[in-house]
């Protein structure tokens, strides 16, 4: 495993584990077990997500000394706003099961994200986050809320894979010295993308799997990672991509595949804000 120092000087993985639409919670418990068997270390969840409950009772199930963990959670945007992200932040430490999360991030760019953000830079200071950042926020946004924050974030979460690669968003952020960090860094593993002709040349010149060659390439280029699955064979598999690296060729045959745009959402549409203001998580 490879780490990154972030702007505060705390230590991350570069390959964390996903447990994005994981919401039964046995299986998220598995999971996130296998995982941390196979020696993964950084957890991330949200509170959107619905199973910080289940991570918690892995983690506190794997007897993994807590100084050798990073997990990850999320404030979702119905609990935007100072007070909202103060009880929100408690929130996800009581259902972890935590004293401290070493890193929170803002989940979307919508609602009162500056108030959200507030409460943030609070609970950093009072130990409770060892690290906060943000999630989906384009370079706009980033750069608006960064100039106007007493703490600039640590890490952007965005999605970030082959085909859709952010260079520009990622130079933005280097700006900054702000870490990205991929989700979706396996884009949607469709037939199309598992058969992609120029990654399965590359895979096979190291007996390597597609996904492998993609989580590598961004790990390469500095990016984290943190892939998901609820298969035991699949999470030990994506964990395996540090006995390889891709060359300087690789890498630039893997830059062309850049199709420039997202696999999933817009961000920046007036749809998505609608969507995202009106998805509630709870009462």
């Amino acid at each position: 495993m490879e780490y990154v120092t972030l702007n505060n000087g705390v230590q991350m993985p570069l390959e964390g584990f996903g447990v994005f639409t994981i919401e039964d919670l046995d299986v998220c418990e598995q999971a996130v077990t296998d995982a941390l068997h196979t020696g993964y270390r950084l957890i991330d969840t949200a509170a959107a997500y619905f199973n910080e409950e289940a991570v918690g009772a892995a983690i506190k199930k794997s007897g993994i000394p807590r100084e050798e963990l990073f997990i990850t959670s999320k404030l979702w945007v119905q609990d935007a706003g100072y007070e909202n992200a103060k009880k929100g932040i408690q929130t996800s430490l009581d259902k972890l099961g935590l004293d401290y999360m070493d890193l929170y991030l803002i989940h979307q760019p919508f609602n009162d994200y500056y108030g959200s953000w507030r409460a943030m830079e609070e609970a950093y200071a009072e130990g409770k986050i060892r690290a906060i950042g943000l999630s989906n926020f384009y370079p706009g946004r980033l750069t608006d809320l960064t100039m106007n924050a007493k703490v600039i974030p640590a890490v952007l979460q965005a999605e970030m894979h082959p085909f859709f690669q952010q260079t520009d968003a990622i130079e933005n952020m280097k700006q900054f010295n702000i870490q990205p960090q991929a989700w979706a860094p396996l884009a949607k593993a469709s037939d199309e993308i598992l058969n992609n002709e120029q990654l399965k040349m590359i895979a096979e010149n190291y007996y390597k799997t597609v996904p492998q060659v993609m989580l590598r390439w961004n790990t390469q280029r500095g990016v984290a990672v943190i892939p998901k699955s609820t298969n035991k064979e699949r999470i030990e598999e994506n964990f395996n991509i540090w006995d390889f690296s891709l060359t300087d060729e690789e890498m630039a045959t893997i830059t062309l595949l850049d199709q420039g745009h997202s696999q999933y959402i817009d961000h920046n549409s007036a749809d998505s804000a609608k969507l995202f203001n009106d998805w509630k998580i709870h009462d």
